[in-house]
């Protein structure tokens, strides 16, 4: 990330990367999306490299997770590559320097010029009776730099947080959030939508509970999904036992049976993001197909870089199809 920025800021990347421009960009969210590949969040924790990941093609770019605080996150090592598998578990615990380091950040930005959205979470040490509080914190300080605003409800490294997803803690978030957000866009003039990110590892009936929550509670958009508990897949690694949620191909599969659920039941309603195990251009178009208007990666990028970035750009994100 340090490099990546170096090279930005010397002037490497932008003849390296021209950025290119769209004239059919796509409209989600009540936003134009430049192209459909994203970045998911967790790669640039504070939105510190924005204009340099920007320059790889990303049509969006998702910093975070973002909390009131600042917070060291979990001891290292605390992120793990099983290489043989190209995928890695991470124990990262939300480290970041908190809200006003990250508004500060994006203000900064200055060449990128598609969507940021803000990826928010409460500290590690708000007991989940008060996290309310602290996602109301980030809104309120992101929202005027904002393009959309990410509320991380599934990360396995905070305890407890994914207790937010019970479907009666999510209604009640939801609602004290689109209440926020209503007096925000009075008062900025602007309307970010909110989106939820949920976890691979829900039920039938807990995918049947939320979508009801997130129809019932205009909910603006859904990110599916974040890393997984489950080891299927990587049980031969002997890294295998160690904690912290696993991404990249292991995932793909549940990541897609949980967006294929919601998309089932949202009816286009709601727009879907589709995040989990893409490494290629079929993975994302398989995404695509199953209901999700755009599409993010993560741990592909870290094994396979920019040329993914590129080829994922080229073959899917300038098409409407």
């Amino acid at each position: 990330m340090s490099a990546l920025r170096l090279t930005e800021r010397v002037g490497i990347l932008p003849f390296l990367f021209p950025q290119q421009q769209n004239d059919s960009p796509h409209q989600v969210m009540g936003l134009s999306f430049p192209n459909r590949i994203g970045l998911a969040a967790g790669l640039d924790k504070e939105g510190n490299t924005i204009d340099a990941l920007g320059r790889l093609g990303f049509g969006f770019i998702e910093i975070g997770t973002i909390t009131p605080r600042p917070q060291a996150g979990n001891e290292q090592p605390r992120l793990f590559r099983l290489i043989p598998q190209q995928s890695i578990i991470n124990r990262m615990g939300f480290n970041n320097g908190g809200i006003h380091v990250g508004v500060k950040n994006v203000e900064a930005s200055k060449t990128y010029r598609g969507i940021i959205g803000f990826n928010i979470g409460k500290n590690k040490d708000t007991p989940n009776e008060n996290a309310a509080e602290d996602y109301l914190i980030c809104l309120r300080e992101a929202y005027r730099v904002a393009d959309y605003i990410a509320v991380n409800l599934s990360s396995p490294n905070t305890p407890g947080l994914r207790d937010l997803q019970n479907a009666d803690a999510t209604k009640r978030l939801l609602e004290t959030l689109k209440a926020e957000q209503a007096l925000l866009a009075t008062k900025h003039g602007k309307y970010v939508p909110i989106a939820f990110k949920v976890a691979p590892d829900l039920a039938d009936d807990h995918i049947d509970a939320l979508a009801q929550v997130f129809l019932d509670g205009g909910l603006d958009g859904l990110i599916a999904t974040n890393t997984t508990l489950s080891r299927a897949g990587v049980e031969a690694n002997p890294l295998h036992t160690q904690a912290g949620g696993l991404s990249g191909p292991p995932v793909k599969e549940r990541s897609l049976h949980v967006l294929r659920g919601f998309a089932s039941h949202l009816g286009g309603k709601i727009p879907i993001i589709g995040v989990g195990g893409i490494s290629s251009v079929e993975d994302a178009q398989e995404k695509l197909n199953a209901g999700a208007s755009l599409v993010q990666i993560y741990t592909s990028f870290v094994y396979q870089g920019p040329p993914l970035v590129k080829k994922l750009v080229n073959s899917l994100g300038w098409s409407s199809s």
